[in-house]
């Protein structure tokens, strides 16, 4: 029993790694010229939680390392996407918020990827993909508890 369990578990994540792959692929190829996900991720988290975030706040959320999401904000500060300014209250830390720019770079990406999306869901079924979404949310949830 515990050989098919072993390739069960392997069947599962090299599925989940390659459609990571393919999916990341796919998106790179229409997000809008010279935005990587990485940008749109960041961008799209400061529209949902709607305010500013320090980066050790972004790298955890995003599970990377600081020296990763510095990386990352210079470059969507450059394109004017985010707005970085010292916290008043602590001076070593800084503070990012997402720009009018960046908000509309950030809409013009989800206008992007909504067609590539949907038709990934019309492909599948909703249904289906209804349904796979627990297990998937479950497996992202214990992963990051650990």
């Amino acid at each position: 029993m515990t050989d098919d369990k072993n390739s069960l578990a392997a069947s599962l994540f090299s599925e989940i790694l390659t459609a990571d792959q393919l999916l990341r692929n796919r998106l790179s190829r229409v997000l809008p010229k010279g935005m990587e996900i990485s940008h749109f991720s960041v961008l799209n988290h400061l529209v949902f939680v709607g305010g500013e975030r320090t980066p050790a706040q972004l790298a955890s959320t995003f599970h990377v390392t600081r020296g990763a999401i510095t990386n990352t904000l210079a470059k969507l500060e450059w394109a004017g996407y985010v707005h970085i300014r010292p916290d008043w209250d602590d001076a070593r830390r800084k503070m990012v918020a997402i720009s009018p720019s960046g908000r509309r770079a950030r809409d013009q990406a989800i206008s992007s990827i909504t067609p590539l999306i949907n038709a990934f869901v019309d492909d599948l079924g909703v249904e289906r993909v209804r349904n796979v979404l627990p297990v998937l949310r479950d497996l992202r949830l214990k992963l990051e508890n650990e």
